[in-house]
């Protein structure tokens, strides 16, 4: 419900910017804009055509102009850099979070970096060579680091005046991180217990020890996973040594989920997450063309397969009928298990040792359903031709097609992964071109040995 209503008013700005935009009424259209979240002016940016994209980005507050841009998709994100002279782009960074400031820099003109760079200070560029250090689908490219670490050895009374001397704490900050002398990782500080239990305490008395620190090398679907699992808002990050090098928080988790949750939908449609849904023609065509390149190459594997079968379609119109049926089915039945071995590849539910299990139980559910689809199919096709041999034979490719897609389903997302391909990506296209063969190949192989 808070969803849909969400919707309808993010449909109701976008109008009324439009309808600003259109009337030239700047003031109106700026107003709009900067009356809302960085994340919502993101949101209206990439729903905006090439033109009016520009002026609305125009309008937005210098202020917000960084923040905007963390959360804007990336070919969005090059578009509307292109249109910021260099002194804009050195303000949009102005105080960015190190994590957000690293993603922005690799998209930086060069001398925009490097002016950058010039003007931090030594601690900040050594924080942002942290972060930059680490691919940004790790853990350590994912980072934050503005920890505020504390000693074991010290009082909660101690903590506290530091505190309050220190003036703020930085955002989502649920607990302090406790190291020793050589700033390896020992546990963590609730800011809970840093209130509630008594200040005499030391914090070696009250601190949390059961929180592991995430390897910097970790990947960020695992971090996400750890994040869902633990129930956590923040997580310390060390190196293989075990020293502190950042935090991870759960607005920076959040987005992560969203965005695999992104590339997982659009993947199996060989599109990227980053695709601008407003970007010209011509650039959108090209992306595009590659995939179905691939595609219509798959597509001929199966009309090479029915080719085979001229004879027998020739001797039998009804088979050219209802070949589409059973390679159609096994398709969507393929697709079925593909999607959920997919996601459960990605919550790490499907190991080794439970992939024979799974097989065994998707097979079983192919032949289930292969058995009541076969007497449905097979009853049609029997009324329609009248041909008690033509319900039998595509009674049969059901089965055995619905069996080929539980087996696909499974072993091929599970083999793409331990070669190091994305499954979402190669999976839907090798899946479908087995069920294409194999519904094809069965239906006319049966048809050639019990009709012809």
């Amino acid at each position: 419900m808070t969803e849909a209503i969400e919707q309808e008013k993010n449909t109701d700005r976008l109008q009324a910017l439009r309808d600003a935009l259109q009337e030239d009424n700047l003031s109106r259209a700026q107003e709009l804009i900067n009356d809302m979240y960085p994340a919502e002016i993101a949101v209206l940016l990439e729903s905006l055509p090439g033109p009016e994209r520009i002026t609305a980005w125009e309008l937005v507050s210098p202020e917000l102009d960084g923040e905007v841009l963390t959360y804007v998709n990336e070919s969005v994100r090059a578009s509307l850099i292109r249109e910021m002279a260099s002194h804009e782009l050195v303000a949009a960074t102005e105080g960015l979070d190190t994590d957000d400031l690293a993603d922005l820099l690799a998209e930086m003109p060069d001398e925009v970096i490097q002016h950058i760079l010039d003007t931090m200070d030594a601690q900040h560029r050594q924080r942002l060579e942290a972060v930059l250090s680490y691919p940004e689908d790790t853990a350590g490219g994912l980072m934050n680091v503005d920890t505020i670490t504390v000693r074991e050895d010290i009082t909660l009374e101690v903590v506290l005046r530091y505190l309050r001397w220190h003036g703020e704490i930085p955002e989502t900050t649920d607990s302090l991180m406790v190291v020793n002398r050589e700033g390896k990782y020992l546990g963590l500080l609730s800011l809970t217990d840093l209130l509630t239990r008594n200040p005499d305490l030391s914090v070696t008395e009250v601190m949390i020890r059961d929180i592991e620190g995430i390897n910097a090398a970790m990947p960020v679907n695992e971090v996400a996973t750890l994040f869902e699992r633990r129930d956590l808002i923040s997580a310390p990050v060390v190196n293989d040594d075990g020293k502190l090098l950042g935090r991870i928080t759960i607005d920076d988790v959040v987005d992560v989920i969203r965005d695999e949750a992104d590339h997982s939908v659009l993947s199996m449609a060989g599109l990227s997450e980053d695709e601008d849904l407003f970007a010209p023609a011509i650039p959108s065509a090209r992306r595009r063309a590659v995939w179905l390149s691939i595609n219509l190459l798959t597509a001929f594997t199966a009309a090479s397969v029915v080719g085979q079968f001229q004879e027998v379609i020739q001797h039998l119109v009804a088979l050219a009928v209802l070949m589409p049926i059973v390679a159609s089915m096994g398709g969507i039945a393929g697709n079925q298990v593909l999607a959920l071995v997919i996601r459960s590849l990605a919550q790490g539910v499907v190991v080794k040792e439970n992939t024979r299990w799974l097989i065994n139980k998707e097979l079983a559910v192919g032949a289930l359903n292969g058995l009541i689809f076969a007497i449905l199919v097979g009853s049609a096709a029997f009324a329609w031709f009248q041909n008690a041999g033509i319900g039998l034979v595509i009674g049969g490719a059901m089965v055995i097609n619905l069996l080929s897609a539980a087996l696909a389903g499974v072993i091929v997302p599970v083999l793409l992964r331990r070669f190091g391909i994305d499954p979402a990506l190669a999976g839907p296209v090798i899946v479908t071109t087995i069920t294409d063969v194999m519904g094809f190949f069965s239906f006319l192989g049966l048809a050639t040995l019990f009709l012809i």
